[in-house]
């Protein structure tokens, strides 16, 4: 089964009489003649050519892992780098996995699950740098994981503990994101600093469908476009915001489109191809690192489970569109073509699930532990300095707690 296409649209029977309503006329219009530039001047060409994405996702994979051929504007990633997205991306599930399970034992309020997303939540941390700043939405932490973030400091915001359980300048990656868009103007930003600084930083945004209907993701692109900042958007079609659809998001052909109207060269591709999805974010790196500007990549995905934890997916999708994804499974596919390749085994691919085993029982072990929590340290990181009216609630906080701890009567 192939990708599906970008905006399914029902198949429309037209009859001579439908026609006839639809406009009086009957004769076709007149084709126009090719006109000829003026003498002494050029023909000139569309300028918007170069940004257009490929008319169709670019994919390197069928969904039974089955390779297409070889393509000179995405080069396949080495075997090395697959094998190495393949591990990541099992062990990112199986994180994901008991991240959900986590919420049902009360030990995180919320989990915004990846699960289908695997390719891409994998696929873009390994196409930067360490070095490279990411910025993420609320959705990526499995990514954050790939990226070698510990997984009870990714989850420490998902547990209510702080708003960032990790340094963001140590791991240069950004907080993540609840408010939509946001992040986009602070890639953006991030990036054109960097490159005033001569710096080849690149900074990569993740991007959700719905978050390309806010004011920041525009202002973002166009901001990083006009000034030539190193930023990938990277935007995870996964057909849903919450429960509106794609199509009450856009009319364009697909969101890959947006970038143009920017002056942004844009890519569409196949979100559970990881083949493709390197492959396509590599070369959208590298073309913002070699001083060309900002880049959009919008990978055609599906989230498999629903929005959160307190979301009833089932009123607004039906099982038979999951099920329809669920045989397009990333890991699976990856895998697939690795055996043909030579580059997994029944041993290999054993040894990897206990891997993943290992990580996601150490991980239900230490959130299991309860947490020592500081109240004063609710006063923390609120401002650089901290102003008098932060100073005199620290301290009112400060005596209740004192008073509270005093025994009773005296004793």
């Amino acid at each position: 089964m192939g990708p599906p296409h970008v905006q399914e649209v029902p198949a429309v029977t037209t009859t001579p009489q439908a026609v006839r309503r639809a406009s009086p006329r009957t004769r076709p219009p007149a084709k126009k003649k090719p006109t000829k530039a003026p003498a002494g001047e050029q023909a000139t060409t569309d300028p918007a050519a170069a940004l257009l994405p490929q008319p169709e996702p670019v994919r390197l994979l069928d969904p039974d892992g089955t390779p297409l051929p070889a393509r000179a504007d995405y080069p396949e990633p080495p075997v090395k780098a697959l094998r190495e997205l393949y591990r990541r991306m099992v062990v990112g599930r199986r994180f994901d996995t008991q991240a959900t399970a986590l919420t049902k034992q009360g030990r995180l309020a919320v989990y915004p699950s990846a699960r289908g997303q695997e390719a891409c939540q994998v696929g873009a941390v390994l196409a930067v740098r360490d070095t490279d700043w990411v910025f993420p939405t609320y959705r990526e932490s499995m990514a954050l994981v790939s990226r070698g973030i510990d997984p009870v400091e990714v989850l420490t915001l998902l547990r209510g503990d702080w708003h960032c359980g990790y340094d963001p300048a140590q791991r240069h990656t950004a907080p993540q994101c609840t408010p939509l868009a946001t992040q986009c103007v602070h890639a953006a930003g991030l990036a054109y600093g960097e490159a005033h600084q001569g710096r080849d930083t690149v900074a990569l945004a993740f991007v959700g469908d719905g978050a390309t209907s806010e004011g920041d993701f525009h202002e973002g692109v166009n901001f990083a476009a006009v000034f030539k900042a190193p930023v990938v958007f990277f935007v995870q079609n996964n057909k849903y915001a919450i429960s509106v659809p794609l199509s009450r998001q856009t009319a364009a052909p697909s969101l890959a489109y947006k970038g143009v109207g920017y002056g942004v060269p844009s890519e569409q591709v196949d979100g559970n191809d990881p083949v493709a999805v390197l492959a396509v974010l590599t070369r959208a790196v590298e073309h913002a690192r070699s001083g060309q500007g900002p880049f959009l990549v919008e990978a055609h995905t599906y989230r498999m489970e629903p929005h959160t934890n307190a979301d009833d997916a089932t009123r607004y999708r039906d099982a038979a569109e999951v099920d329809t994804w669920r045989d397009r499974d990333p890991v699976a596919r990856l895998e697939a073509y690795l055996r043909t390749r030579g580059a997994l085994d029944d041993a290999a691919v054993a040894a990897i699930a206990d891997e993943a085993e290992a990580y996601a029982a150490d991980l239900r072990a230490r959130m299991n532990a309860q947490p020592a929590v500081d109240p004063l340290s609710l006063f923390d990181h609120v401002y650089a300095e901290p102003t008098p009216q932060l100073v005199e609630q620290r301290e009112l906080v400060r005596t209740e707690l004192a008073a509270a701890a005093e025994p009773e009567d005296g004793r």
